[in-house]
């Protein structure tokens, strides 16, 4: 399922691997695309999207509701 997040903290290279990261760890074959320009993470998923977020939480990151 596709779904789209607004994440936001997210700063550098860095930041969008720890939160690919934090996705891969919960669903290893997840498809994940980061803008982080516009703050935003698109991933193709089985997980619920609430998951998804509290995966991104745990590293640090606001996920919008």
């Amino acid at each position: 399922m596709q779904q789209q997040l607004t994440v936001t903290g997210m700063t550098c290279g860095h930041c969008e691997a720890a939160v690919q990261r934090a996705i891969k760890q919960l669903d290893g074959n997840a498809q994940v695309k980061i803008d982080r320009a516009a703050n935003l993470v698109e991933v193709e998923s089985s997980q619920p999207r609430e998951a998804i977020a509290a995966a991104i939480r745990e590293e640090g990151y606001t996920v919008a509701a």
